[in-house]
């Protein structure tokens, strides 16, 4: 039987993030493109789910670094030797071709693409140098080289069979729990039974350290905690920030936990303030979702179109 999906009200880092930087870009990401994938959608919706599906050229690095690992570690999982080498190789291939697939800007024209869906720095004609191209596929290719000589490597190989819990679920509608009565989506990187039966989380990371990256670990502890049924504060969470070759241990305990909570419902309510139903997901009009007036964060939306903010790039450079 054929699923019929439905726009419901869910919760997730990355939507509570745009919903603080951009009301404009939270609504049309999450409401005025949903559909546009269907074959006779409007072509109004059709053009902004085509641009909320592009990424910028740091996100695609880390996606494709992000594949590469799991990929090496499900491999381990099954008891396949990994070339390193290789593995790093079939990376800058794929890089590759999503650059020429991005430039060609056929993500207007092809049916869709799964994994990629082009870089909003062709949509947009953006000056970037061929130095600078090659320096996001180097970010890249030093982030595998340091996990594939990290303890990592050794860590999965040394894992029995009932200890593996999770390699970065491909499918995100079954990486979810529910907390007060909403669903929440947490996708964590790797999971697995430590030595002594306690559950370790790991996430990694190719950019630098920033705020909100604990409560990112935090939610997927939560998930794994409902998924598998353990006190959450017994969970242990890593955040390993590749190119930096740095790990860091992310602190779970009762108050951790009650104030990810209360920041949670905090969000959650705003969010829903902004909807004319809020049973049915069905939000306010747009007037209600005013445009940032931060123009460097316009100058790196997928939206700045559709908003009548192109030129936002130079305004926000001058």
């Amino acid at each position: 039987m054929e699923r019929i999906l439905t726009n419901d009200f869910s919760w997730s880092k990355s939507r509570h993030e745009k919903f603080h930087e951009c009301l404009r870009a939270y609504y049309l990401h999450y409401y005025r493109s949903w559909g546009g994938w269907e074959p006779d959608a409007p072509d109004d919706a059709r053009r902004l789910y085509v641009l909320k599906k592009l990424s910028n050229r740091y996100s695609w690095a880390g996606r494709v670094v992000h594949e590469a690992i799991r990929d090496s570690l499900i491999g381990i999982r099954f008891g396949r030797t990994i070339d390193p080498a290789r593995m790093i190789e079939r990376a800058h291939r794929v890089m590759q071709r999503d650059y020429l697939y991005s430039l060609r800007k056929r993500y207007w024209t092809e049916p869709y693409r799964r994994h990629f869906r082009g870089l909003v720095e062709h949509e947009y004609g953006e000056p970037i140098s061929r130095d600078d191209w090659k320096l996001n596929w180097e970010n890249a290719r030093a982030a595998l080289s340091w996990f594939f000589q990290s303890r990592w490597m050794s860590v999965a190989g040394a894992l029995k069979p009932e200890q593996w819990l999770e390699v970065d679920s491909a499918s995100f509608e079954d990486s979810s729990f529910v907390l007060d009565g909403v669903k929440v989506f947490a996708i964590p990187d790797f999971a697995y039974l430590d030595s002594d039966g306690a559950v370790m989380v790991v996430d990694w990371k190719t950019g630098k350290a920033r705020a909100g990256h604990d409560d990112q670990v935090l939610g997927y502890a939560l998930y794994v905690a409902s998924r598998y049924q353990v006190p959450a504060q017994t969970v242990r969470t890593s955040l390993v920030y590749l190119n930096d070759g740095v790990e860091e241990l992310v602190r779970i305990d009762g108050q951790v936990l009650a104030d990810f909570q209360d920041r949670f419902q905090r969000s959650v309510a705003r969010m829903r303030s902004l909807l004319l139903d809020p049973v049915g997901n069905a939000p306010r009009s747009e007037s209600a979702f005013p445009m940032t007036e931060d123009l460097a964060l316009c100058a790196r939306c997928a939206f700045r179109r559709a908003c009548g903010r192109e030129g936002a790039m130079i305004s926000a450079a001058a």
